[in-house]
Order: structure tokens, then C-alpha cells, then sequence
């Protein structure tokens, strides 16, 4: 009987630390998700304010054919902008690689609700 018991200790604390490790693995990945995806928006604002500014130079959002130095500017942006996709891309990796050596554990939100319990007498008194 007292060998029952302690096998259910053993399960019962196995468990928790396998749900534990279960919910870091689970936090990391979504903080991993999260950073990843607020990086490649940074990048892609970058690229879209440098278009709305400087895109006249290359006729950016015009539909005729480009001039020579229309051209030359467009393929010196392209340029520019693979070389900003690029780093963005080599520091999610790095972020990655970072967040391997953590154990990251998410607060989520609680929210603690007052409990008052109702006298019968004065739940009467309210309804008449």
C-alpha cells in the first residue's frame, strides 16, 4: 500500500515538472514568434518610409517607363533594400540562437475576482 503511495507522489511531481517544461518550451517559442515578427515589421516600415520619401527618384509609383537615371536609382534602392532584408534577417537568427540559452517562462494575465458572499435576508430586502 505505502509502495502505491509513493509511485503517486513520484507521478504526481513528474508531471508538473514535465507541464512546466512544457509551458517554458511553449513561452519561448511564442516570445521567439513575437520578436521575429516585430523585427520584420521595423524592416518592412524602414523600406516603406524610404519609398514614400525618396521613391520619386525612381518613379516609385508611377507606370511609365523609367529614365536612365530613374533606372540607375531603382537598382541602387534594390540594393539597399536586400541589404537591410538581409541584416534583419541574420538578427532573427541571432535572436533565435540568444533565446536557446534562456529559460523563458510567459506571466500570462491573471485577473483576481472578489468573491462576497450574499446574506439571504438582505437579497430580500433589495428585491421587494
Amino acid at each position: 500500500m505505502e509502495h502505491d503511495f509513493d509511485a503517486l507522489i513520484r507521478a504526481s511531481k513528474n508531471y508538473k515538472s514535465d507541464k512546466q517544461q512544457k509551458v517554458n518550451e511553449t513561452s519561448k517559442d511564442r516570445l521567439g514568434k513575437i520578436t521575429k515578427k516585430k523585427i520584420e515589421t521595423t524592416m518592412i516600415g524602414a523600406l516603406s518610409s524610404i519609398e514614400k520619401h525618396f521613391g520619386f527618384l525612381w518613379g516609385h509609383n508611377d507606370q511609365k517607363s523609367l529614365t536612365p537615371e530613374e533606372s540607375h536609382m531603382k537598382s541602387m534602392y534594390d540594393e539597399v533594400r536586400s541589404e537591410i532584408l538581409d541584416k534583419g534577417n541574420s538578427q532573427i537568427r541571432n535572436i533565435e540562437s540568444e533565446l536557446s540559452y534562456y529559460e523563458i517562462t510567459w506571466l500570462k494575465y491573471k485577473m483576481a475576482l472578489p468573491i462576497m458572499s450574499v446574506d439571504s435576508n438582505e437579497e430580500e430586502s433589495e428585491d421587494a
